[in-house]
């Protein structure tokens, strides 16, 4: 088959290549045998087992280079990174690292799920011995790297202050925060992105470039004891000197690096992996900032370069040797540097993101570095995400002004290319001729005007796995191969994983900004004007003692919904009060609970008409995790 690269071509095998696959067992001690994981119920959250089929040869339902990064991030067990650092690798997305002090250990980034990482510290201590945790550090706020946290440590470990949580300034905020306005779809999204339900295997979710999946086990989070906030704050832990570098905005909003003098080395957190990383997820997210990313990687060499031997990252594998470590880190820096600046410059000649994404390449250093290339992020769909962040989605043309939506628009495009029959004969050509994105994308109409058509489903899958198995991208290869699953089997909607930690950890803001985008607009219009007096009460801090209230008051005006710390303006007195404790909000939010049943039982209780109250319940949507991509 003919490999559809959406970079470009593959470095000759070369020191390079060696390289690699040198450093990714360089250090190597033990595997966790047998590599899975299961849940208290005996449910499997992770199988680094089912990747041992990519120790075969590359077969020709995947891009050689994809099949290759795959080969080294599956390796999994425990690395010596230097005596008295180590990592596990392959039992997550993610890597957690152990950094050892005088007295137990300092846990960096400890995965997303608890089951791996308890597993991942078990190892860690059959070869190294019990020693107690001692410190938790979390480089950043995203979910792979802090969700394992209480398969480490306990709650009352970090309010004890015997073992501090280090985190960078707004980590709480971004962690808990990320997904609240529209983690349902980033979720449904992100079903395609990681290909979870896809059969592992060589015509099927080989990797996602960044590691090989996502766990799926319980998620956590224990809020920082301490937080980074200045370039150059340096912490001593356990006896360990730890000297860190806030990097906002770069591939989190709240993340950091962090240096170990007196080991020469260095920790840049997700700012530099053996890959090309997004600068706009396909799952959705902001668009994120290369520049700034570019900028903060030329700080990092400024402050630590001459006094590091080894850098490590929160995936992939580390880069010994100083002069290797530096060129790794110049050409990340430059990958995102020359993203930018020549997007921009293509931007200022009138190119929109599609003509940019077809015309841009790497320079020659940076065609032959691995590491740069687009197993993660590719450099296709991060060129529009640079055009995306400076010029939005209208690319100037007034014909795209005012388009038909989807559906409407492939009516008419099917009616006029001669009907859904005679569309799909013509798309058949072009499958068989080998122009595999033409049919695609000529199938996408017929599959919006026609969702039913089963000639065009069974074309259309056959065109999304083909240029599945071409790409070198893994989330690529992932959403095509997910979209021809579901064309063929029917929506598997998203897994859900509940996570009462990250609910608990919104502030009561964040939450009424939640509820917010889930009020049906039109209903509650016609509901008219609602005021709501929220008075909601803290945990106890010790027993017996009263907890500290909270009051919140909530406007439901013309279908927008408006949250107002304290009591309502001008004195207006609230249709009707709420005293509830937060630990009940929280059910309610992560619907384990109902405000009527929490009312019914004397969990919360209501000062006015209980009726406002219902009616404003009921004019909340519940999203809707199912919703179908590739016939939207």
């Amino acid at each position: 088959m003919t490999h559809t690269s959406q970079d470009h071509d593959s470095p000759a095998d070369g020191p390079d290549d060696a390289e690699d696959f040198a450093d990714a067992a360089r250090g190597f001690i033990a595997r966790l045998e047998p590599g899975a994981v299961h849940d208290a119920t005996g449910r499997l959250v992770w199988d680094a087992d089912a990747y041992a089929f990519l120790e075969e040869d590359c077969p020709p339902t995947a891009h050689p280079s994809l099949w290759r990064q795959s080969r080294l991030v599956a390796r999994q067990g425990l690395f010596e990174v230097v005596p008295g650092v180590y990592q596990v690798r392959g039992l997550d997305l993610s890597n957690i690292t152990f950094i050892e002090g005088r007295h137990g250990v300092i846990v960096v980034d400890p995965l997303i799920s608890t089951e791996v990482a308890a597993a991942a510290l078990s190892l860690y201590r059959t070869h190294r011995g019990e020693r107690p945790v001692t410190g938790v550090v979390y480089t950043h706020c995203h979910v792979d790297h802090f969700g394992g946290v209480r398969g480490i440590i306990g709650p009352a470990e970090a309010a004890s202050g015997r073992v501090p949580v280090i985190a960078p300034a707004g980590f709480l905020e971004h962690a808990a925060g990320e997904n609240v306005m529209t983690g349902p779809a980033m979720g449904r999204r992100s079903g395609y992105m990681y290909g979870a339900a896809l059969p592992k295997g060589p015509a099927g979710q080989i990797g996602c470039g960044l590691g090989q999946t996502t766990s799926l086990g319980g998620i956590s989070l224990i809020a920082p004891t301490l937080d980074v906030t200045a370039t150059g704050q340096t912490e001593t832990v356990d006896g360990v000197r730890l000297v860190f570098q806030l990097t906002p905005g770069t591939e989190a909003p709240a993340e950091m690096n962090f240096h170990l003098p007196d080991l020469r080395v260095l920790c840049v957190a997700e700012n530099a992996c053996h890959t090309l990383h997004n600068v706009l997820t396909l799952r959705g997210a902001l668009v994120r900032d290369p520049s700034a990313w570019a900028r903060y990687l030329t700080e990092t060499l400024a402050l630590f370069a001459d006094d590091t031997d080894v850098v490590f990252a929160s995936h992939h594998w580390p880069t010994w040797g100083q002069d290797r470590a530096v060129r790794f880190l110049e050409e990340q820096r430059d990958a995102y540097a020359y993203l930018h600046d020549q997007c921009v410059r293509l931007i200022n000649a009138g190119r929109t993101g599609a003509e940019i994404a077809e015309e841009l390449r790497y320079p020659p250093a940076l065609e032959r570095a691995w590491h740069v290339r687009g197993y993660y992020g590719s450099l296709s769909h991060n060129a529009k995400a640079v055009y995306q962040r400076y010029m939005g989605w209208f690319d100037g043309n007034p014909a795209h002004l005012w388009q038909h939506p989807p559906r409407e628009g492939a009516e008419r495009y099917v009616a006029f290319m001669g009907g859904a029959d005679a569309v799909v004969d013509k798309a058949r050509a072009s499958f068989e001729a080998g122009d595999l994105r033409w049919t695609a994308e000529v199938l996408s109409h017929v599959l919006l005007a026609r969702p039913e058509h089963a000639a065009a489903r069974a074309l259309q899958a056959s065109a999304f796995e083909q240029l599945g198995h071409g790409a070198e991208c893994g989330p690529w290869r992932n959403f095509y191969l997910m979209g021809a699953m579901e064309l063929r089997e029917g929506v598997r909607g998203t897994p859900s994983r509940g996570a009462p930690d990250i609910i608990a950890a919104l502030t009561v803001e964040q939450i009424f900004r939640s509820m917010a985008v889930r009020i049906n607009g039109p209903r509650a219009a016609a509901a008219g004007r609602i005021l709501l007096r929220w008075e909601i009460t803290a945990p106890e801090p010790a027993p017996g003692s009263p907890g500290t209230a909270e009051t919140w008051t909530v406007l439901l005006s013309n279908g927008a919904l408006t949250p107002m710390r304290g009591g309502a303006p001008r004195g207006e007195d609230p249709d009707v009060t709420l005293r509830l404790p937060r630990t009940v909000l929280d059910a309610v939010m992560s619907r384990a609970t109902t405000f009527a049943d929490a009312i019914a039982r004397g969990d919360a209780t209501v000062e006015g008409d209980v009726r406002t109250l219902l009616t404003f319940g009921s004019l909340t949507d519940r999203p809707d995790t199912r919703f179908p991509i590739v016939t939207r």
